[in-house]
């Protein structure tokens, strides 16, 4: 089996819990209508923003009685309620206006100008004037200007109104004219966006992972509790194999203080797990932002599954979907468009400029005391000593080639990375396969033991011995299958494919 453009296919039958359909391995799509109330999909909060994610089927309550909780039950909640999500999301909000505000560059904008004063110089005096205008910049470079501005003057003996329109225009040649330079912000500024984006998604990422490692750290330790309450069985039942050995005189009393104090330390040892138990329990409340009350408990056992990974493709699939490596390709971009600017900053001012100026004033004949004027002509600034557009230029190719190092190198962390993820895996599952035939044989060797005992050809320490054997291949096997499915997490999150296996749309 080769690994697909996801692992979602490949890490279903390791990450899916017990009772869940490998032909639908991460739920988070659709929810049964008993979970809902209703039939249909569900439909969280506006503030989430994950789309096609349902809410768990359960309100959790402080204290009281265990409330079971899946895995894909965990993952949902972390999209609703994690506050590290829902900050970034909110981030997001004033992330979303600096592009609009960058996009409305070349839209018209305007205002107007009022202004009423009162003057004293022996005869008492004023005026009230009005002037609106408009500015306009064209992706050429084009600057346009509109103003009409109307006087009225107040007071006795005050003069006719009047009023002035004016139109202007300024076209540069060189420096700032274009299409490429003058759109530059706004491409800048749409490839910041994507990466605001990728950056959302990165955060989810990494608190989906955060979530699943929690996750099964609680089964991890529940499970150990379950161990530890095991072992204290056994050990109470070779207490009772003893005191009945004792009384048929087949073991001396002396014999059975041995026993007693296994069962002692079986018992502290099950209050060692009971305590980890809580603290992973605790450290998933947090993650997952619910009352640090709430008794919540895993549902499935731990399932490990070989899986077989094609490491070429798991470093293209890399390449190809990873946050950190398209964010940074976008920054080249960035970087790249800032150099170009750069370069045409460099230019001499050579602009093409007019204006056309109307005035009238109220109360007079037609052409008489009207005034129009127009005015063309070129303008060339030529800039003398300034090494300010040098400075600049020099610093944008300086950046654009630590970009290209920074994106070289972590190419190569990145493929680094991946290879190192797969034969963690690898190494994970040996050490899954070896942990199950360690632990078969310490159970077989316990149960021949037992046997030897009953028959008298054993010794209690040596009983003891492997029930200690037993106990700790029971932990090195569960701990080998947690760490496997932990490692199959660590590589999804390396090949940038979780959003994918968990089926999780981020919109904004």
């Amino acid at each position: 089996m080769r690994i697909d453009l996801v692992l979602a296919w490949f890490v279903s039958a390791a990450l899916a819990p017990t009772g869940t359909a490998l032909s639908d391995p991460l739920h988070v799509r659709e929810a049964p209508s008993s979970a809902t109330g209703r039939e249909g999909r569900i439909i969280l909060p506006p503030v989430n923003p994950i789309a096609d994610t349902p809410s768990p089927p359960w309100t959790p309550q402080p204290g009281g009685e265990a409330v079971a909780l899946t895995l894909d039950e965990a993952v949902a909640l972390a999209l609703r309620e994690n506050r590290t999500i829902r900050s970034a999301y909110l981030q997001r909000v004033a992330q979303r206006f600096d592009l609009r505000a960058a996009e409305r560059a070349f839209t018209p904008q305007g205002g107007v100008d009022a202004r009423i004063e009162r003057r004293e110089s022996g005869v008492a005096d004023g005026e009230a004037s009005v002037s609106p205008f408009l500015d306009w910049r064209t992706p050429l470079g084009t600057s346009l200007r509109f103003t009409w501005r109307r006087r009225e003057p107040l007071g006795a003996g005050a003069g006719p109104a009047d009023e002035t329109a004016q139109i202007s225009i300024d076209q540069p040649l060189l420096r700032g004219a274009g299409l490429q330079v003058n759109r530059a912000p706004v491409r800048i500024a749409r490839l910041q966006e994507r990466v605001n984006q990728l950056n959302l998604q990165g955060t989810i990422i990494n608190t989906v992972s955060q979530v699943v490692v929690a996750y099964r750290s609680l089964t991890q330790a529940e499970e150990q509790v379950r161990l530890a309450e095991l072992s204290l069985e056994r050990a109470q039942s070779l207490l009772e194999t003893n005191r009945a050995m004792v009384e048929a005189g087949r073991m001396a009393a002396a014999d059975i203080v041995q026993t007693e104090s296994a069962v002692a330390n079986q018992e502290v040892s099950l209050l060692q797990t009971e305590q980890s138990r809580v603290s992973a329990q605790l450290a998933l409340l947090q993650l997952l932002a619910l009352d640090a009350r709430t008794n919540v408990r895993t549902v499935g056992t731990v399932t490990a599954e070989p899986v077989e990974i094609d490491a070429e493709r798991a470093v293209a699939i890399a390449l190809e979907h990873r946050v950190d490596v398209v964010s940074q390709e976008l920054a080249l971009a960035q970087t790249r468009e800032t150099l170009a600017v750069a370069r045409n900053d460099r230019l001499w001012d050579v602009s093409l400029f007019g204006t056309a100026t109307w005035r009238d004033r109220d109360g007079l004949e037609a052409g008489v005391d009207d005034d129009e004027d127009f005015t063309a002509g070129l303008r060339v600034s030529i800039p003398i000593g300034d090494i300010g557009p040098e400075q600049r230029l020099v610093r944008a190719r300086t950046s654009l080639e630590l970009a290209e190092l920074r994106f070289q190198d972590l190419v190569q962390s990145v493929e680094s990375q991946v290879r190192d993820a797969v034969q963690q895996v690898e190494a994970r599952w040996r050490q899954v396969e070896t942990a199950r035939r360690a632990q078969a044989l310490a159970e077989r060797a316990l149960q021949l033991q037992q046997a030897k005992l009953e028959a008298g050809r054993a010794s209690n320490f040596e009983v003891l011995s492997f029930q200690a054997d037993l106990r700790a291949a029971d932990i090195q096997a569960l701990n080998a299958s947690i760490a496997y499915l932990n490692a199959l997490t660590a590589l999804d999150q390396q090949i940038g494919s979780t959003l994918d296996t968990w089926r999780i749309s981020v919109e904004d």
